[in-house]
């Protein structure tokens, strides 16, 4: 799958215009669109656009997930987007916010269009059909699940509009979005995707990846009982935990492994690779040369004292995770200490050798064995069932070298797995959303500059502008 996005890149671009229309939709009567839906390959082509769409977008979902929350820090203060996120002041004319809701609308338009031609195509020349559609809808609800993440009440489109339609579509409750879409197309989606893949293939969405993120999606909705169902049925297809923990991060390595469940892929040396190596890592010459980096570090997402605390001793997470404070060890064991004007504090989960800056083989891990079971430890336990939820909570505490817990209240099983999550899970786009979903980001982080109304970001201004009516599309409360 690392190597097969630019095979449909030209294909991709055709579906959706340059023109900085409203909600990037250009008419569906565009003979670009008309021409390409004929074979069995249009439509792998055109669901790799929406792969490749979603690729560029987590490139910089830490600034929403990680950054924004209390795990990470911007240490040395930029002008750019994670400094502004990390202190609150990221605003509707903020480039970032266009850029990830155009971003998150293409997928959504170019699926769209997808589900639409796929049904007027003939049957016998497109094979693969209940792949295409399942993939389709996975991604499409994925793109949506961000959205109302991230934004709250967004437009809801399931079909291809024109522009002038667009201009007349309004932002939806994010309740109907989870009900009319999101679930709906998780469900199905889960239907007609394959257990796995071989090849090439690797890396297109599953049958646990819709699973998977069915189950984060209620959990995400306090729908306990039908997340602890959904996450169960994961548990019995065939993944598990690696041995050792740090073998999740270890990039000479195959990334599909037991625990792997979907990842955004990125490839080195083919146009293809992410950026995380070099955004993550201090500003020091001679660490990139020690860990046989090109470029410089860009000294981003950097661990909190908060979270290096939180660490306990033998916590076998903790080196991967936090890193060195104040440098690092060389290849003959000896420490280096970091520049003063640098970061102080890194993450070497995306810490890799690569050829060219800007250009690591690293992978964004959306969805991961470790993640699924403490998702289900938490299902279970708000259900009642603590005594069932220890043990899978337990199964991420071993192989991180802590003892298992035992005995304990649901209150306290509660906090555990809240731990456990942020323990496990730091730096892979979790935290934040995990401090939204269980109601407890302004107490954690007012002290930052939060305001309470911002548990969402602003809407990007230019949608703002281009309806020009706060009745019809208003802006998020707090950021007029």
């Amino acid at each position: 799958m690392k190597k097969i996005f630019s095979l449909a890149l030209t294909a991709s671009i055709l579906l959706v215009s340059c023109k900085k229309d409203y909600i990037e939709l250009q008419p569906v009567s565009t003979v670009s669109v008309d021409v390409l839906y004929k074979t069995d390959k249009d439509f792998q082509d055109a669901v790799i656009g929406g792969y490749s769409t979603l690729q560029n977008q987590y490139q910089n979902f830490w600034i929403f997930g990680d950054i924004r929350g209390d795990d990470a820090e911007q240490q040395i203060v930029k002008n750019d987007a994670w400094s502004t996120s990390d202190a609150f002041l990221l605003f509707s004319d903020a480039n970032l916010l266009r850029d990830t809701w155009r971003n998150y609308y293409i997928i959504i338009n170019r699926m769209n269009t997808v589900l639409a031609k796929i049904e007027e195509a003939d049957a016998a020349v497109i094979t693969n059909k209940n792949r295409h559609v399942a993939e389709a809808k996975f991604l499409r609800a994925a793109a949506y699940f961000d959205l109302v993440r991230i934004f709250g009440d967004v437009p809801l489109l399931t079909k291809p509009i024109t522009t002038e339609e667009a201009y007349q579509t309004t932002r939806e409750k994010v309740d109907k979005i989870y009900e009319e879409v999101i679930i709906k197309d998780l469900l199905e989606a889960e239907g007609g995707l394959a257990a796995k893949y071989t090849g090439t293939d690797v890396g297109r969405a599953t049958k646990g990846a819709a699973k998977a993120l069915l189950g984060r999606v209620y959990l995400t909705r306090k729908e306990f009982g039908k997340a602890e169902a959904k996450l169960q049925e994961v548990t019995t297809m065939g993944y598990s935990l690696l041995n050792n923990f740090n073998d999740l991060f270890d990039y000479s390595k195959d990334e599909h492994h037991s625990e792997y469940i979907f990842d955004i892929e990125y490839g080195e040396n083919v146009g293809e690779g992410s950026i995380f190596t070099n955004r993550f890592m201090p500003n020091s010459g001679l660490m990139a040369e020690t860990y046989g980096v090109k470029g410089i570090g860009t000294e981003t997402n950097s661990p909190s004292p908060g979270l290096i605390a939180a660490f306990v001793a033998g916590d076998k997470r903790k080196d991967m995770t936090v890193g060195v404070t104040g440098g690092f060890i060389d290849k003959n064991g000896v420490f280096k200490p970091l520049p003063q004007s640098t970061s102080q504090t890194y993450t070497k989960k995306y810490l890799t050798s690569e050829p060219t800056a800007d250009d690591s083989k690293a992978n964004w891990k959306y969805i991961r064995y470790a993640d699924v079971l403490l998702m289900y430890a938490e299902a279970l336990n708000e259900n009642g069932k603590t005594n069932m939820a220890l043990p899978v909570l337990n199964q991420v505490r071993t192989r991180a070298g802590l003892p298992g817990y035992a005995g304990l209240t649901k209150e306290d099983t509660r906090e555990k797995i809240y731990l456990e999550r942020r323990l496990e899970l730091s730096f892979e786009g979790h935290r934040w959303f995990d401090l939204v979903r269980t109601g407890r980001a302004y107490e954690t982080m007012k002290s930052k500059n939060m305001q309470p109304f911002m548990t969402v970001f602003a809407v990007p201004l230019g949608q703002i502008q281009v309806i020009n009516n706060q009745s019809v599309f208003p802006q998020n409360p707090g950021y007029n």
